[in-house]
């Protein structure tokens, strides 16, 4: 006789009418027939997820008694040590059964009246061995439930599966094992019949899963649909493609190409709101076309005039003025970034991947929107979503701000030059702009509400402020603009800035030719509909909270690059987080995507390198007499010709001595610091100690070398003034 199971279907007159089944691991029709009720069970602890199944499908477990299930020829004791049911009770009677109809036999459930036996328990109290009780509970709950999730209410694993089956519409059933007394047991059970001991214990459609891990792999490589499906190995739902991703900047294209490498079908959507002044830009995001390398190439041609002028120290005569030509750089610049535009597409295609120009936004689970320049929306469908958006400089929100000001995303490809520049803001594009600007010989003013380089290490950024100031940058402190007026047209025009205290009730006003907003950036993820598919995002600066693997809140969408809640801003680990995620969803990887010790440069005129802590969160973290900080002024030999800045250039780095002096902050401030950082930040995955520093031999000369060299710490109070190189 084969097993049984019992699905409620619906409460009856004197009863409950249950549906029988024969397979205990798939679900497969059968009869009805009436039987007493069962005994009570908590329903607190299987929790049913919403919406509710439809009256047809809706079933309930519960903890049996159960009637005895007898077979043909009287092998009700046989069949019932099968069921896990105990041997002892009398046989029935044909009188005292109603008769089903099991197709090649016949199938009776016993009523338990009132009338039996001398050892049989009274109705509602028939006990069961222990574990043969559960073996059979866990059986019905597998069999009588298309989605089973043994899981447990704290468990974070567990949250992640159901949310996953959420964000898909599956319904689910969860048995909360922390809520029941025979919850270890159960665990006893599933550790038996599967080889696993660990919560969520996941099963479809009478099969075996696993955990979270098994559930999210079948996810991705689309087993799990095809379980989900009508049973014949056919999908749930038929998506456009495997992925979208909305957003063509550096980490979107980075997972972009992986993924398709991997064999999976790819789009890309990129679109560029134009800013209030009408600029816009090709594919390739911040970094490529407003961002990292105009800014860059900007610097080094502030580098190279002070390099002309040095070079008369070192020999070289010229007669002619030198003077600097701002449209021809602009020129050179774009003309890179365009070959660079040019060459993201061509590699796009080159790897199959659809690139659509055009604006993407949610309007229901794994679909979106595409809204192209002229307004056309076409549809698309994926089963897994990327969000790369990246942000955009935030504005003042005060008269004429959008108006008459512009932000860094005009100013690398504005056509003219811009002449007395008031640059708002002490962000590390406040200081970088206003660095090249100055260099290049304009009139620039730093207005600034509070602290220089907000998150990076105060005195470095103070140190680099006080190179700024020195080379012609003028600073207004603790005040913030309340109104720009445009005074007179033209390129570049002039315009009237009026600036009140942070400190008090002062007023001050100034006369500009461009005033340039470098307040901060805020991710662009308020208007493409996250909110029609339920994905969480922090409400003051759009950013978006995810988990160790990218993940959002909603399964199906990840989010990587600048958008990302406390994550660091940087091109690089957007790629890196890019690559690691494509490799994780479609390529079997596991390694994700490592956040800490990252280097990276302020490209300042005095250049800022760092990688790891800065002292005041090392102090915060550690204490400060758990730390040892080592300092040093250098001189670059390259200055000592034209006799510049001695004991300006300055490095520092931060042990823990908690753990072997290991270094846990790297900082220095000097020509070509983003080179010399690199380098160490390798050194510093590996977990370089001051031991190993000293050990090393320094190249000479060179700046990098003052690493190997350091002997005096601040806690010395020694001097650290050089009267050399």
């Amino acid at each position: 006789m084969r097993l049984m199971h019992i699905e409620k279907m619906e409460a009856g007159r004197g009863g409950a009418n249950y549906q029988l089944h024969h397979n205990p691991f798939r679900f497969l029709s059968g009869r009805s027939c009436v039987v007493g009720p069962p005994s009570p069970v908590s329903s607190s602890a299987i929790l049913p997820s919403q919406p509710p199944l439809p009256p047809e499908k809706r079933q309930v477990n519960f903890t049996f008694p159960l009637p005895f299930l007898i077979g043909q020829g009287g092998g009700g004791r046989e069949a019932g040590l099968r069921a896990g049911l105990p041997r002892t009770g009398p046989r029935m009677h044909e009188s005292e059964t109603e008769r089903l109809d099991g197709g090649d036999r016949i199938v009776e459930i016993c009523r338990l009246g009132d009338r039996r036996g001398p050892t049989m328990p009274p109705p509602g109290q028939v006990r069961l061995p222990d574990l043969d009780a559960v073996k059979l509970r866990v059986r019905s709950l597998i069999s009588t439930h298309w989605v089973m999730i043994f899981s447990k209410s704290y468990c974070p694993f567990c949250r992640k599966v159901k949310d996953l089956f959420h964000s898909l519409g599956v319904e689910y059933s969860a048995l909360e094992l922390d809520k029941i007394d025979d919850g270890p047991s159960i665990q006893e059970v599933l550790l038996e019949l599967t080889s696993q001991r660990t919560v969520p214990n996941v099963f479809i459609n009478g099969n075996h899963i696993g955990g979270c891990d098994q559930t999210f792999q079948a996810y991705h490589d689309g087993t799990l649909q095809k379980l989900l499906g009508n049973g014949k190995g056919e999908e749930m739902e038929s998506y456009d493609y495997d992925l979208i991703i909305i957003g063509g900047g550096s980490g979107g294209l980075a997972c972009s190409k992986e993924a398709a490498t991997l064999g999976k079908k790819v789009m890309v959507l990129d679109y560029v709101v134009p800013t209030p002044l009408g600029t816009t830009w090709g594919l390739g995001g911040t970094c490529v076309n407003v961002g990292c390398i105009p800014k860059k190439l900007m610097h080094q041609a502030a580098l190279l005039g002070q390099a002309l002028e040095d070079s008369r120290k070192f020999g070289w005569e010229y007669d002619q003025q030198v003077k600097h030509n701002w449209e021809t750089m602009v020129e050179g610049i774009q003309n890179y970034i365009g070959s660079l535009n040019w060459g993201y597409r061509v590699a796009l295609r080159e790897k199959t991947v659809t690139y659509l120009n055009a604006y993407g936004e949610f309007i229901g689970p794994h679909k979106i929107k595409a809204i192209n320049r002229k307004g056309q929306e076409t549809f698309y469908t994926a089963e897994t979503f990327v969000l790369a958006t990246g942000e955009r400089p935030r504005y003042l929100g005060i008269p004429g701000d959008k108006e008459y000001c512009i932000t860094s995303d005009d100013l690398f490809s504005l056509p003219y030059c811009p002449g007395r520049t008031l640059v708002v803001g002490a962000s590390y594009v406040a200081l970088e702009c206003a660095g090249f600007l100055a260099s290049l010989g304009l009139d620039v003013t730093v207005m600034v509400r509070s602290i220089l380089l907000r998150g990076f290490d105060q005195e470095m950024a103070d140190r680099a402020g006080a190179y700024m100031e020195t080379h012609g940058v003028k600073f207004i402190r603790k005040f913030v603009p309340i109104e720009v007026i445009k005074l007179e047209d033209g390129i570049p025009g002039k315009l009237k800035v009026i600036a009140k205290s942070t400190e008090g009730s002062q007023v001050i006003e100034g006369e500009y030719n461009t005033v340039l907003i470098a307040v901060g950036r805020d991710a662009c993820t308020r208007t493409i509909g996250l909110e029609k598919i339920g994905v969480k995002m922090n409400e003051n600066n759009g950013k978006i909270p995810v988990n160790d693997e990218e993940q959002t809140n909603v399964p199906y969408v990840y989010a990587i690059g600048d958008i990302l809640e406390g994550k660091l801003e940087l091109t690089p680990v957007a790629i890196q987080a890019g690559k690691l995620l494509a490799r994780r969803l479609f390529g079997g990887s596991s390694v994700k995507c490592d956040y800490v010790n990252v280097p990276t440069t302020v490209f300042t005129p005095l250049e800022y390198g760092c990688c790891g802590l800065p002292e005041e969160k090392a102090i915060e973290l550690f204490g400060e007499e758990n730390i040892e900080v080592y300092h040093t002024y250098f001189w670059p030999l390259e200055w000592t010709i034209p006799n510049r800045d001695n004991n300006t250039c300055y490095a520092k780095i931060i042990c823990s001595k908690l753990n072997n002096n290991r270094v846990i902050g790297l900082h220095v401030l000097g020509p070509n610091a983003g080179e010399i950082t690199q380098g160490f930040g390798a050194a510093m995955k590996c977990g370089i100690t001051k031991e190993l520093l000293d050990e090393t031999i320094g190249i000479h000369p060179t700046c990098a070398e003052v690493f190997t060299t350091m002997g005096i710490t601040k806690s010395s109070g020694k001097d650290i003034t050089q009267s050399g190189c």
